[in-house]
């Protein structure tokens, strides 16, 4: 890991490695599957390891992987990558005070570890960015925490999927189980209304559009979702200021 040797010696790095232990298995079950897939796509044993390494989007590539397979243009398979990981966009602004004190590097090396669960267990535990450099210390102690399991369960087992590809039987249903854990991070990110309507939104989209060529249906969802859930802020309501 690319953090100061400190933090580990830190109570709260113990605390986010304790916090993210439960879905560490959904995580490596996530990992194993998309191992898999990238080998029995296709793909050399020498990219897929590159890719699990460099890239670290599981949703990013399991919607790749497929565009990959079918010979895509390489500006939709980009612009497929652009509108699944455009979450993190969001991500990065809400974490931003929290991390502005650190150098340029420590913060991309943030950027390249931060995943949905560990975003969300650490705004779950830190609503408010810290005032003292202690506390700063300890909430980047706690992200590093989560980043070390969440990281290691991942990298250990998509290596262990590709390394095995040939032997695991396609009725295992590892894909069932990557979508368990994303439903599950879904759950806990649907926190507000705007959040469930943006995810019913999505899906509905997703549906309708499934006959779409190269996986576009997914494009479209995350477009619909964003527009209407854009239009809704404006319409709606600002609340009166209290007298």
């Amino acid at each position: 890991m690319f953090f100061r040797p400190t933090l580990y010696r830190r109570a709260e790095f113990w605390q986010g490695l304790r916090d993210l232990a439960p879905q560490a298995p959904g995580v490596a079950a996530w990992g194993l599957m998309t191992g898999v897939a990238m080998v029995k796509s296709g793909m050399s044993v020498f990219e897929a390891v590159a890719m699990t390494m460099l890239v670290f989007a599981g949703s990013s590539q399991l919607a790749a992987i497929p565009l990959l397979v079918a010979g895509a243009p390489a500006w939709v398979i980009l612009a497929t990558g652009f509108c699944v990981n455009l979450r993190f966009v969001v991500f990065s602004l809400h974490l931003r005070p929290y991390l502005m004190h650190l150098p340029r590097w420590q913060r991309m090396c943030h950027g390249y570890f931060t995943a949905d669960i560990t975003y969300v267990l650490f705004i779950r535990q830190y609503p408010h960015p810290g005032s003292t450099n202690a506390e700063r210390t300890g909430q980047e102690a706690y992200l590093a925490g989560n980043y070390f399991l969440n990281w290691g369960s991942w990298i250990v087992a998509s290596l262990l999927g590709v390394g095995l590809a040939h032997l695991i039987p396609p009725e295992w249903g590892l894909g069932f189980a990557g979508i368990l854990c994303l439903l599950g991070i879904q759950c806990s990110l649907a926190s507000s209304r705007m959040r469930m309507l943006s995810a019913a939104v999505a899906g509905v989209a997703a549906v309708i559009a499934y006959n779409l060529p190269l996986k576009l249906n997914i494009v479209v969802a995350i477009a619909v979702a964003v527009i209407l859930c854009l239009t809704v802020e404006k319409i709606r309501p600002t609340p009166k200021a209290a007298a």
